[in-house]
């Protein structure tokens, strides 16, 4: 196996059997670390522990804002945002910046970024929250959409990877299987989200080498 090859990890097994599909096995290893950011943080570390990667991708299938990334769309997270990291207040919302704690917000590597969207032109480009709780209302749903204008879908993971890879090169790769908002497991398309997975990852080594 190649001395430095790219990490990717999933939250299950079932993404990264997607990935696997697509990627190319002497450049690309996949795992699945766990679902939300403290397992995808763990995980992800413990396998970057071993020095043997040169860069991670947090990828897999997400929740896509209307109007901003259909259903089967790729996905590229120029920021990851650990959008329900703060505090209530009667204003409002207070991310963690207000409250003086550190930063709720990880930008993609510039190259590996430039790379994936290189490689993956059709791709939406924009920000991935991160959150712990899946939303499941319309008004949830708005209400981010209105605080992170350029967000373009959420998942439960790629804030910890992100916090894991510690300054090695960092992205995230997602694909829409549903709207953000009410849900509805019956409308959602796994199946057309995985494919679209495995088509995507194709592209990975090529972006990062």
């Amino acid at each position: 196996m190649t001395a430095y090859p790219l990490l990717v990890v999933t939250a299950v097994a079932a993404e990264a059997e997607a990935v696997r599909a697509g990627a190319d096995p002497d450049h690309v290893v996949v795992e699945p670390v766990g679902v939300g950011p403290a397992a995808a943080a763990a995980g992800t570390a413990r396998l970057l522990a071993t020095g043997r990667f040169r860069a991670v991708i947090s990828a897999g299938i997400a929740g896509g804002f209307a109007g901003r990334a259909p259903v089967g769309a790729t996905v590229l997270g120029a920021r990851s945002i650990a959008a329900d990291l703060g505090a209530e207040s009667p204003g409002g919302f207070l991310p963690i910046e207000e409250l003086g704690f550190g930063t709720s917000v990880v930008h993609a590597d510039p190259l590996l970024f430039k790379g994936l969207t290189a490689a993956l032109p059709d791709a939406v480009a924009g920000d991935v929250l991160t959150l712990a709780t899946v939303t499941g209302t319309a008004a949830t749903a708005d209400a981010l959409a209105a605080r992170f204008p350029r967000a373009v879908a959420e998942a439960m993971e790629g804030f910890g990877v992100a916090v894991a890879a510690a300054g090695l090169p960092f992205a995230e790769l997602r694909t829409i299987s549903n709207p953000i908002g009410p849900r509805d497991r019956a409308a959602w398309r796994l199946k057309d989200a995985f494919a679209a997975l495995s088509t995507a990852s194709a592209a990975l080594w090529t972006a990062c080498g």
